[in-house]
């Protein structure tokens, strides 16, 4: 018996891997060496105590680790992971983490975000990212035929309130750049619900809308009157003029700007950067592509968004052949959450945003966001290969 039930496990598995999505697959695999080729070119600095062959180590082995991810996620049938018990507990566990976070958790970078676990330090902000897609799409599902127009907020509510409670604790964490990412999911998956698009659109823009008011209404003027002090104040008053505070927050971004400058159409060559040599704090993660854009240039900067887009664009074509409800929400979540953290990392990278400490998908490192985003391509891949083996 155990037998058989392997060599079905295997037979699945082998069909999955039989109908592969290559146009998600291999810009996977493009976009992931090239991340860790310059994780350990923007970590080789002549100036820190960072050690480049163990930076390269752990980024490879986090690439590594993905593609098991993926192997295991495509084996699967979701079946497990969109039932209401798993989401129960993978919110517990979630919450539980954000909370000894708080009130337990080591500070690094001005922010107590990471939870240690030995050979890998997990950020729950990220894992919360994939939560919220998970959560979102299942409820979804089970009440697609109440949701209408009028009643939406009914249904969300409690969600909601609960939703809401997590993405609080991200924010004090601090992280302003997970906060932000994390709602903006919760309300793309709603959007996504079928309420219309018109109204959508609506949500969508005073939504948009309250965010820039909230910056400039009611953030600022607390960083000017001194109530509101610290690390995040300090990246958003470095957004609105980094020049004036050229020696305090706005160095990081003034910085980027020579960087990008320095690399003109083809750069200055791999290992060249003269703004990771201590010019460009966490150059290897958060600033990765204005390292990228100085050794080599624009065109390879077009090349790696170009690939992304590839990457975004095919997963939501997927969601929209998908049948089912459940996997063309989870299609559109991993679309957007791929998007807007590439959109808020390359806008502080070039100044049109505040700095948030956001990684660029696939290229930044970290183990957090490489095995989260791995775990998203695998979801993708199964939905694919699914469809595939119906076609």
């Amino acid at each position: 018996m155990l037998g058989r039930n392997n060599m079905k496990k295997f037979d699945t598995l082998r069909s999955h891997f039989k109908n592969l999505d290559y146009y998600i697959f291999i810009p996977y695999i493009i976009l992931s060496l090239i991340g860790v080729i310059m994780v350990y070119s923007a970590s080789y600095s002549t100036a820190g105590n960072i050690n480049p062959s163990g930076i390269l180590i752990k980024q490879a082995s986090y690439f590594l680790v993905g593609l098991l991810i993926i192997v295991i996620v495509m084996n699967g049938n979701n079946k497990i992971i969109k039932s209401k018990k798993f989401i129960t507990i993978f919110g517990f566990i979630l919450t539980i983490s954000l909370i000894y976070l708080k009130f337990f958790g080591a500070i690094a970078n001005g922010a107590a975000g990471w939870i240690n676990l030995g050979p890998i330090n997990i950020q729950p902000a990220e894992v919360a990212k994939v939560y919220f897609i998970m959560r979102f799409a299942r409820v979804i599902q089970a009440e697609d035929d109440k949701i209408n127009d009028y009643n939406w907020v009914s249904i969300f509510k409690g969600r909601l309130y609960f939703s809401l409670f997590i993405v609080f604790f991200i924010f004090i964490q601090p992280d302003l750049g997970g906060a932000i990412i994390n709602t903006s999911i919760i309300f793309i998956m709603i959007l996504s619900s079928g309420i219309k698009w018109k109204k959508s659109l609506k949500i969508l823009l005073f939504t948009i809308f309250l965010a820039f008011i909230f910056v400039f209404a009611v953030l600022y003027p607390l960083i000017k009157m001194g109530v509101w002090r610290g690390y995040q104040a300090n990246r958003v008053i470095s957004f609105i003029d980094p020049f004036k505070y050229h020696d305090r927050s706005g160095y990081q971004v003034i910085n980027s700007y020579y960087a990008l400058s320095n690399g003109g159409i083809l750069g200055r060559g791999l290992g060249n950067s003269i703004q990771k040599n201590g010019y460009l704090p966490e150059a290897h993660t958060d600033f990765i592509m204005s390292v990228i854009s100085e050794e080599l240039g624009l065109l390879t900067v077009l090349l790696i968004l170009f690939l992304l887009a590839f990457i975004v664009g095919r997963i939501f074509i997927i969601g929209v052949r998908s049948k089912s409800i459940y996997d063309r929400l989870i299609c559109y979540g991993i679309a957007f959450y791929i998007t807007i953290q590439a959109l808020i990392n390359t806008g502080a990278v070039t100044g049109m945003m505040p700095i948030t400490g956001v990684t660029f998908p696939f290229i930044s490192y970290g183990g957090s966001s490489m095995l989260t985003l791995s775990f998203c391509i695998g979801l993708t891949l199964l939905i694919s290969a699914n469809q595939g083996k119906r076609s």
